[in-house]
């Protein structure tokens, strides 16, 4: 019997989604879910977002941890990679539920980024179409290269998606050996300044670790073509936040389409008056913003996807099979 606590209540309608959970799993797996956690704790399996160490080490059994969403937070890394803390047998998985979201949200400002939607829209709105008839330049795809940053599922789903718009597609992933798609170009890491004065396009699909914190600062950005777009939808901090703004205010970038920032509410009642960044980017025309929902789809429907991802990881660790997502502990995804 394998015993599966599910700390962490990831929608509303938990009831609907642990029925869901429930009809794809093993009949060897036991789910509890909540806090407090059970007396005495005896799971097998964790599934939490940022669990305390307290959690971790609650029950002697343990041997995963399960962060339901794509990335490691810091904290729990540190505590997982902690000697002290004897929580070096446990493995950690991620899940990847989000890929086919994430990836149309990439799309979706790409395309905004690159026509100007959002000026046009805000222009016709008050009844101004002198835009149609002095139009500022936009960026025709086809033809273009796409660097992609991060050939992970949704790097990969992404060059797909810009492989139809006929454009020519680079993708740089720490593990070349891995296959790539058909007609693209793949590279390890240490290619990155060769590859940026080609890229048309920078898109990227990152994790936030220590290595790529501030990857891309104003040195990697000016050596980007004059009139590049930029379209983040890993994580913020995987771009220098000043760079970033005054590559865009100067117009050395051309736009940028961003669902990652810099700076989240803190609590409820901030969601409604908190800026994403310290630089006013909400000034600037040639920026699309999005408040951080590229891996959302309604709630019920990632939910769903999220329960069916979850069923087929648990299944493999109570069958002993390879279990998918597995996160390197030491590079942090």
């Amino acid at each position: 019997m394998t015993h599966v606590h599910m700390l962490t209540v990831l929608s509303p309608s938990e009831q609907l989604d642990l029925d869901e959970l429930h009809a794809s799993l093993d009949a060897g797996i036991r789910v509890t879910a909540g806090a407090p956690l059970p007396e005495p704790a005896s799971f097998d399996v964790l599934v939490a977002g940022r669990p305390t160490l307290a959690q971790l080490q609650v029950s002697p059994h343990l041997r995963a941890l399960v962060v339901p969403f794509a990335g490691l937070p810091e904290e729990v890394r540190g505590l997982l990679l902690d000697p002290a803390n004897g929580l070096g047998h446990v493995a950690v998985h991620n899940l990847h539920h989000n890929t086919a979201p994430t990836a149309e949200m990439a799309l979706a400002l790409l395309l905004a980024a690159a026509r100007l939607i959002v000026p046009n829209d805000r222009a016709l709105r008050r009844g101004d179409w002198r835009l149609r008839y002095d139009p500022p330049p936009v960026t025709l795809l086809r033809g273009k290269r796409v660097l992609i940053l991060g050939y992970g599922a949704i790097g990969q789903q992404v060059g797909r998606v810009c492989q139809a718009l006929d454009m020519q597609v680079l993708a740089v992933r720490r593990t070349q050996h891995a296959p790539a798609d058909a007609g693209v170009a793949l590279y390890g890491p240490q290619a990155l300044p060769d590859l940026l004065p080609r890229a048309d396009v920078l898109m990227i699909t990152l994790p936030l670790t220590e290595e790529t914190r501030g990857l891309l600062g104003a040195a990697e950005l000016a050596a980007l073509p004059a009139g590049a777009l930029l379209v983040n939808v890993g994580r913020g901090p995987v771009v220098e936040e000043g760079a970033l703004y005054r590559a865009l205010a100067d117009g050395r970038l051309a736009a940028a389409g961003l669902d990652v920032w810099y700076n989240y509410p803190a609590d409820a009642a901030a969601r409604a008056h908190t800026f994403p960044s310290a630089y006013p980017f909400h000034e600037l025309d040639n920026v699309v913003l999005s408040p951080h929902v590229g891996g959302a789809f309604g709630a019920a429907g990632t939910e769903r996807e999220r329960m069916a991802h979850l069923a087929r990881l648990l299944n493999a660790l109570h069958r002993g099979d390879p279990a998918p997502n597995r996160v390197d502990l030491k590079l942090g995804y």
